[in-house]
């Protein structure tokens, strides 16, 4: 089952915040490969949002190899290895870590400092 939820507080475009959670599903495994999406006019309407926003989004997750469109049939998840599954989840984690990292510095922070704050908001 698909899950959305859309922060219009966020500094984030809806768009990403559509692909950050997809993807996150994806990874974790809760949405399995070949599981159908529901269409984007649908995903518009439940989440009250444009339909471009959308299709910016399925247009992304496909760019990123995390699904996938069939012609007249719409689109579905992707097919992954979880040594694909893996590597996408490292690729993120590593996209977003270097724009932390790069704020950090601008913060004036040491590696101490953020990994500090790493932990203490880290909880298993």
């Amino acid at each position: 089952m698909i899950s959305i939820v859309i922060s219009n507080t966020s500094d984030k475009p809806i768009y990403q915040q559509i692909c950050e959670q997809i993807s996150a599903q994806i990874i974790k495994g809760e949405l399995e490969s070949n599981f159908w999406l529901p269409s984007i006019r649908t995903i518009a309407k439940e989440l009250r949002i444009s339909v471009i926003t959308v299709k910016k989004a399925w247009e992304e997750l496909e760019r990123m190899g995390f699904i996938y469109t069939m012609a007249g049939k719409g689109c579905f998840v992707a097919p992954l290895k979880p040594e694909e599954l893996a590597q996408k989840s490292g690729a993120l984690a590593a996209e977003k870590i270097a724009k932390d990292v790069a704020y950090y510095k601008s913060l004036g922070l040491s590696l101490g400092d953020v990994i500090a704050l790493i932990k203490s908001h880290y909880h298993d």
